[in-house]
């Protein structure tokens, strides 16, 4: 079970290298495009929809890399109180919750991305980038994402309900 759930998670490091490498990508091309502004007096379309675009992977491939390393935000008024085990099954409810959510949206979403790619969707810019389509991706691809990691706790939290009562989470796993 923590195997599948170690190997579910790797992915998700992938996906959140991707997204800190857009974030990188989209920092330089906003310095490309003020140097290009203030030395230039020119600012090209295709670069400014590229700077836009690059915040979809950073935020959509990012939401389960943040999940995955607990840099989400909780507010938490009960659970530090919980017992281990109650721990684990509010765990696996959010986790149950979050498969559901991540697969429902990315089963909506994808038949946008389909029709933009049937229609050869561009953009409406004079000169702006093609290939709609790549950008719509990142939402069900995100969402999937999402509920990937979902599964991963999920599988964490079995694991966790399944040790002897009495046993601390680090003794679980």
């Amino acid at each position: 079970m923590l195997k599948t759930a170690d190997r579910l998670e790797r992915i998700i490091e992938t996906l959140g290298w991707l997204a800190r490498a857009s974030l990188l990508a989209m920092v330089l091309l906003v310095a490309v495009d003020v140097l290009l502004r203030y030395f230039f007096s020119i600012s090209p379309v295709p670069l400014q929809e590229l700077e836009w675009h690059l915040i979809s992977p950073v935020a959509l491939l990012g939401i389960s890399y943040a999940l995955k390393h607990r840099a989400d935000v909780r507010v938490d008024l009960f659970y530090e109180r919980f017992s281990p085990r109650c721990k684990a099954m509010v765990d696996l409810v959010s986790a149950l919750l979050t498969i559901g959510v991540g697969t429902y949206i990315a089963w909506l979403a994808w038949p946008y991305v389909t029709q933009s790619y049937a229609m050869g969707e561009g953009s409406p810019n004079p000169g702006g980038l093609p290939y709609r389509f790549l950008l719509k991706a990142f939402l069900p691809l995100g969402f999937a994402a999402l509920a990937l990691q979902g599964c991963a706790d999920a599988l964490r939290s079995l694991k966790e309900l399944q040790a002897p009562r009495g046993t601390t989470r680090e003794e679980a796993a």
